[in-house]
């Protein structure tokens, strides 16, 4: 999770979001390089005391700079529309999860389980326990296997809300009436935190997500169980 005074993003747990990471270094690397070319340019501009007319009027210079630009948009969005098709590829999902945004809660149900949802809401700030996150910790929380596809569908009763887990590259607008899906694979287990990214109202702060990640061992246990005390 985001630590005080964080600078770049949240370290990757899953694949996908490795890629995102990979993709935010490469951009801004060509940001960083054309940035200082330019800041070059004017101050050698302004300080210069000379004027070179094969610079003020050259057909090799438009060519250059017409070219140049296009050949970065092209370093750019090839990688970018790889990742969009990545992010919208599913796969033969091995748990399919619906999260329900109301205000101001979620609701997860389990389409493989038979009688297996349940409501997840915020953990008031005098209910936490030692370790706990104020604000991000909710009282159920969605646990899935590792490395197993996991397909999430989001949707809403009642406003805009959306289903956002930094840590595993997940945004997902959840709208009335609408189903949206995204898929992820986490490569090892933990608590993984999030909330709601859309305004949604006066307690829009308070719609922590919270997702456990089990050994695929450990997961089918806590399934039977809630099943049993459904």
């Amino acid at each position: 999770m985001a630590y005080p005074s964080q600078l770049g993003l949240q370290d990757a747990a899953s694949p996908l979001m490795e890629e995102l990471l990979h993709f935010h270094d490469h951009a801004l690397m060509i940001v960083i390089l054309i940035s200082t070319m330019v800041l070059y340019i004017i101050i050698a501009m302004v300080t210069a005391r000379l004027t070179d007319k094969l610079i003020l009027d050259s057909q090799e210079i438009e060519v250059i700079w017409t070219v140049l630009p296009a050949v970065v948009l092209i370093l750019i969005a090839l990688p970018s529309l790889r990742l969009l098709y990545m992010m919208d590829e599913v796969n033969t999902p091995h748990v399919t999860v619906k999260a329900i945004g109301h205000q101001w809660y979620w609701t997860y149900e389990y389409t493989d389980y038979q009688d297996l949802e349940f409501d997840a809401y915020m953990l008031p700030t005098n209910d936490l326990t030692p370790g706990q996150f104020r604000l991000l910790e909710a009282d159920h929380r969605m646990v899935v296997p590792t490395e197993s596809p996991v397909r999430i569908l989001v949707t809403a009763e009642d406003v805009l809300h959306s289903w956002a887990l930094p840590a595993l590259g997940v945004k997902v607008d959840a709208v009335p009436g609408r189903l949206n899906q995204t898929t992820f694979v986490v490569d090892r287990p933990g608590v993984f935190f999030g909330q709601c990214s859309e305004i949604c109202g006066a307690n829009h702060s308070f719609m922590p997500i919270v997702v456990w990640i089990h050994p695929p061992t450990h997961f089918e246990d806590w399934s039977s169980t809630m099943v049993e005390e459904d």
